[in-house]
């Protein structure tokens, strides 16, 4: 049964061009649907989560680790009574944005792009759906529901100061009330992505060899997970063990967030999705002692797995790649594809190029990235960076 707090597809704030409604599916089912038929939701298979280039087939990448995040979604809001297809939409589309190589990808572009607006990943993901995909016949982009934009532009939190231009462009057609927090629905979307990246990356950190069980077993949360798994199976051998380790760890992250939500929400009765955005606070999110217990192995992954010196050394190799690729587009707009052509001829100044450019280069793959710059540029040994962690 649906909480009073839930987002009401019945209720929706509606989409920026008007549409008929569809007889069978709501608007956010079609919002969900439209996402996943979207050409940068296909591209996220090639786009690293932590592993450049995805050489090891049982490495997460972005599209796998945005399947994870809906999951994952799609349960916690089931456990609260929320609307789980506008929970899956947001889930799905909040990687949309980001460039190739991960979040060196995004460091690189962050910068180059400083004179020009800004990048920002959430905001990127708006403008690929808003503008950027372009199928439909009535309207750029997806036409998608106020609910389900909102939840991309500022599922981490209300958006506040000077506003990347991408996002900044949007909100001048469409208000998206920045200034508050999301709904439930898309904060549930947010702490799933902290759920599915805590327990994969330490997952994928195990296959890459970066460290050992032995060590996860002496952390916060973890040494509780091996400790019952041996308690349960003694003798189990490695491989089964640690799975039954990550999987308990995997439950303990989802059940934590539920019962500080459920609390939460009791202490605040909520009687409509607008009271959420006004509670003044995050109530979907972990309590204090788990969010202790994260910081910890958090910084044990930063440091043996992000910045690890191999790591290093290849976020160098990386950031290269995007550093010449920026400066070559904007000298040599003519080597854009055909489609982005057009844009280039209506830019008007240095700026409106930039952002061309830089919209260009976010939609590339890992593996396109460096195609265009060995074409261009003179590439770098991609066969040195295969299954090497970017961060």
């Amino acid at each position: 049964m649906r909480a009073p707090y839930a987002s009401d597809p019945a209720e929706s704030r509606g989409r920026l061009y008007p549409e008929d409604e569809s007889t069978f599916r709501s608007c956010f089912q079609r919002d969900r649907d439209r996402i996943i038929h979207a050409s940068a939701f296909r591209r996220l298979k090639h786009k690293t989560q932590v592993f450049i280039e995805h050489e090891g087939d049982y490495f997460r990448t972005r599209l796998t680790h945005s399947i994870e995040v809906a999951q994952v979604a799609r349960t916690i809001s089931g456990a609260l009574g929320l609307n789980a297809e506008l929970t899956e939409a947001v889930a799905l589309a909040h990687d949309l944005g980001h460039p190739p190589f991960g979040h060196t990808g995004e460091d690189a572009l962050t910068l180059l792009m400083a004179p020009y607006g800004g990048f920002d990943h959430n905001a990127q993901a708006v403008r690929i759906v808003t503008a950027l995909e372009r199928h439909y016949a009535q309207f750029d982009g997806l036409n998608l529901t106020w609910e389900t934009l909102e939840g991309i532009a500022k599922h981490n939190g209300p958006v506040t100061g000077a506003l990347p231009w991408a996002l900044a462009e949007y909100q001048e057609l469409h208000d998206l009330e920045l200034e508050t927090y999301a709904s439930a629905e898309a904060q549930v979307a947010a702490i799933s992505d902290d759920v599915a990246y805590n327990h994969h990356d330490l997952h994928d950190g195990l296959r890459a060899e970066l460290f050992s069980t032995d060590e996860l077993a002496e952390m916060p949360i973890l040494d509780r997970c091996f400790a019952r798994v041996d308690e349960l199976y003694p003798g189990l051998n490695y491989y089964r063990r640690r799975h039954e380790a990550l999987r308990r760890f995997f439950g303990m992250l989802v059940e934590d967030v539920i019962g500080v939500a459920r609390e939460s929400l009791q202490e605040i009765a909520p009687r409509s999705a607008d009271d959420i955005r006004h509670a003044g606070f995050q109530i979907i999110r972990f309590s204090e002692p788990m969010f202790e217990d994260l910081k910890v192995i958090r910084q044990f992954l930063f440091t043996r797995m992000y910045r690890a010196p191999t790591v290093v050394e290849m976020r160098k190799e990386v950031t290269k790649v995007v550093n010449e690729l920026f400066p070559f587009f904007m000298a040599h707009p003519e080597n854009l594809p055909k489609q982005w052509r057009k844009d280039v001829e209506e830019a008007d100044g240095e700026t409106a190029l930039a952002r061309i450019v830089s919209d260009y280069i976010a939609g590339m793959t890992d593996r396109f990235a460096l195609q265009c710059h060995e074409r261009f540029v003179g590439g770098v040994d991609a066969s040195a960076m295969r299954s090497v962690p970017v961060g």
